[in-house]
């Protein structure tokens, strides 16, 4: 048996330690920016909104045949309607019937002044 002493351990280079360094950084910058967007849906209320809609998915007594359809329709129905939209949809609809009549109307007058064929 020879009692030979240990190796000292290897010392890091320079070289090694500063790109160590730079990947640390890039982790923390990638944790800061990945916690920045958490607070971010957490302030927005999506975190919520979607643990509730899951909590509901895991909660029904018969699963549906496509969960994805399930997050979307309960997902859908979870954003309230915007009152603006609505009077919008109005004014389109009454847009089309004053465009229909003007067509209409468009026709007519091209039938009673149709230029005579030489």
């Amino acid at each position: 048996m020879s009692s030979a002493a240990p190796s000292p351990p290897a010392t890091v280079s320079g070289a090694s330690y500063a790109a160590a360094a730079v990947t640390m950084a890039h982790y923390k910058a990638a944790d800061s920016k990945r916690e920045q967007f958490r607070r971010y849906l957490e302030k927005s209320g999506v975190l919520d909104t979607l643990t509730k809609v899951l909590v509901a998915l895991y909660e029904e007594p018969e699963k549906p045949n496509s969960a994805l359809d399930f997050l979307k329709h309960h997902l859908g129905a979870a954003t309230p309607e915007n009152p603006e939209i609505e009077l919008l949809r109005l004014e389109l609809a009454e847009m089309k019937e004053k465009y229909e009549a003007i067509v209409e109307e468009n026709k007519k007058l091209k039938t009673k002044y149709k230029a005579p064929a030489l």
